[in-house]
């Protein structure tokens, strides 16, 4: 078998290579298994004494002696192996597209937009980590080298060195600003590995290691650097029932999206974001498939990415990199010992046991959005190749009963599409009207960011004078909306008519935006901080992942997520929305008109921003940069 490498697709069943060992590639996604045949990812090392001291094993990585072999862990070791895509046959992100994801039982519980949520977030990824026992899986957009980016990368080392395998991922753009050699320095700790355990907890023969690998990596011709990973992304003992956790949501790994400052004191911009944390019972199984499986197998479909770049340590010593990773358990230690992180930490064994609601949950992503070919005009052809895509999802969510839906998030839109020939095909404002001339006993409520909120003054812009106005207003005072802002909002014949009144207090369609006249911008005593919550809810079912819903999410990014169906769960996702809706004005409220008009009269960025939405939009709309936002 030396040097061959193909990828062939088989049904659930064991392929033997490598002194009979048995193991399957998880890369088709559920119901269709890839098994790659990589020799060298084989042990089959020839180690002679004199390589490996007394007292050890003659094997690669020189294992004590009283390490076992042991089958399913030879077939982990194989399986999650780094191999470059253009060295397999089959492409992962079409497997993952074709895939049949199954509906599996598991628990799952909310991390909401709190403050408190955000401290809980970050201590939780920690104490994810530093509970794993045999592997960890870890992906984000963004990865910062900040204290909370240390803390986690001190957190992988501490896991490698006692024997857990880690791969790491992160974007090429997201994470543009973290110099890889910290992930080289977070590969370095894997020179004083630890082994491997079995599911027994007996120490195996295989050495864990560190793989990192940076998605769709601009260094390569071949990139297109308007994909990316959105995906955030960690996992912990994916093959170990009972002992499967997860979490996706909004927050990136800096801190700028958990609460604090690296003294301890709160972050008044801090990103109101949300998180679901799943975790997989010992027994739960569908088709053959666990939650853990199935969650591991799509990270290996982005992981096998063929323009992803798998980052070489380069100095193959280990004191090459001591002082970056003393710098990882330092920033580790010196996080845990924040007075507001402690309390966090002392009980994280706690919160990882309790509070979890049973829920049905589905894994769903847009991965094709990486590879799709004419992502605007063929839109809807996209998205119907892609049955697990969280867009399609949500429709034939919209297409059933429910009383009230509610849409979180920060840089929501409602799509509009038109072929070749200009022909519309989509418009989702008139699909949502439509359910709700339909459903006449239902409710729709969104919550987004105001400009006083959001980091993205052309994304709201688009909030602000497409989705809000195409949802609310006739066609009338959408014109009207659209003109200079002396005729449009600043003339009491508009905002101040009966009609507009109406409509903007829709009594079935709310639209509320992030941010309040008590902000400390306006003299007040309270930071409202930014929206990057990401989540739907009807009656009984809801999703949580990392889309936006904008053209970047629903076009040219990979994203995740997970429905769940769980009345409980939808409780707490509604308690949090409820706390957003206080934090909030109705767009188009003689409150909100009156903030934007106190903004449009000071200085700064912000006020810009209002004062130049009307412009900043026409020139996306009429240029086609609306689609890349």
């Amino acid at each position: 078998m030396a040097g061959e490498r193909s990828r062939v697709q088989i049904s659930f069943a064991q392929t033997k290579i490598c002194e009979d060992a048995m193991f399957w590639k998880r890369c088709g996604l559920f119901g269709v298994i890839v098994s790659t045949l990589v020799a060298s990812a084989c042990v089959t090392t020839t180690v002679t004494p004199e390589d490996c001291p007394a007292g050890t094993q003659k094997l690669a990585g020189c294992p004590p002696i009283g390490a076992i072999r042991d089958s399913d862990i030879q077939n982990l070791y194989v399986e999650r192996a780094w191999e470059h895509g253009d060295e397999l046959t089959d492409n992962s992100i079409i497997l993952g597209r074709d895939a049949e994801i199954p509906i599996v039982g598991g628990l799952a519980k909310f991390i909401g937009s709190t403050d408190e949520g955000g401290l809980t977030a970050l201590a939780t990824r920690i104490g994810m980590i530093e509970r794993a026992e045999h592997t960890v899986d870890v992906t984000y957009y963004i990865f910062r080298s900040d204290m909370a980016g240390l803390a986690v990368l001190g957190a992988l080392c501490d896991a490698v060195q006692r024997g857990v395998d880690v791969r790491i991922m992160v974007d090429s753009m997201g994470s543009s600003t973290l110099k890889k050699d910290y992930l080289r320095a977070l590969q370095s700790c894997a020179l004083e590995a630890g082994f491997v355990r079995n599911a027994n907890g007996e120490m195996t023969v295989h050495k864990a290691r560190v793989q990192a690998v940076v998605f769709n990596a601009s260094s390569k011709v071949s990139s297109n650097v308007n994909r990316r990973s959105h995906d955030k992304l960690i996992a912990i003992d994916t093959r170990f029932p009972g002992k499967v956790y997860a979490i996706t949501g909004g927050r990136n790994v800096s801190l700028d999206y958990y609460g604090t400052l690296e003294d301890g004191s709160p972050n008044p911009h801090t990103y109101r974001d949300s998180d679901i944390l799943v975790r997989a019972p010992a027994d739960a199984r569908h088709n053959g498939m666990t939650l853990g499986e199935i969650i591991e197998t799509y990270y290996s479909v982005l992981f096998y990415f063929d323009k992803n770049k798998r980052l070489e340590m380069g100095r193959n010593r280990a004191d090459a990199y001591r002082e970056q990773r003393d710098g990882f358990r330092d920033s580790l230690a010196t996080l845990k010992s924040l007075p507001n992180m402690r309390e966090r930490f002392d009980s994280i064994d706690e919160f990882m046991s309790q509070g979890f609601h049973e829920a049905d949950l589905l894994l769903a992503h847009d991965a094709a959005n990486v590879i799709n070919k004419n992502v605007v005009t063929k839109a809807a052809e996209n998205l119907a190749q892609n049955p697990n895509s969280i867009t399609g999802i949500l429709g034939r969510l919209r297409d059933s009963d429910h009383d009230l839906i509610r849409i979180v998030s920060p840089y929501l839109f409602v799509a509009r599409y038109t072929d070749k020939d200009g022909k519309v095909i989509v418009d989702e404002a008139a699909d949502i009207l439509d359910w709700l001339e339909r459903n006449p006993d239902s409710r729709i409520e969104i919550v987004t960011n105001s400009v006083l909120t959001s980091d993205n003054f052309f994304t709201q812009s688009v909030i602000d004078m497409d989705l809000a106005p195409r949802l609310l207003l006739s066609a009338d005072l959408r014109a009207q909306w659209a003109k200079r802002v002396e005729e449009s909002e600043l003339n009491p014949d508009l905002v101040e008519s009966d009609e507009w009144l109406e409509a903007v207090n829709h009594p079935r369609l709310a639209i509320y935006e992030t941010g309040k006249m008590d902000d400390v911008m306006f003299g007040g005593d309270y930071h409202h901080g930014k929206l990057h919550a990401k989540y739907v809810i009807g009656d009984d079912v809801g999703y949580v992942g990392t889309s936006n819903l904008d053209y970047r999410s629903r076009l040219f990014n990979s994203e995740m997520g997970f429905f769940f169906r769980s009345e409980e769960l939808v409780k707490d996702l509604a308690e949090n929305t409820d706390y957003l809706i206080g934090l909030s004005y109705r767009w188009g409220s003689p409150e909100w008109l009156e903030m934007r008009q106190r903004m449009r009269e000071m200085e700064g960025l912000k006020a810009s921003a209002v004062r130049d939405q009307r412009g900043d939009f026409k020139t996306l709309d009429k240029t086609g940069l609306i689609w890349w936002f």
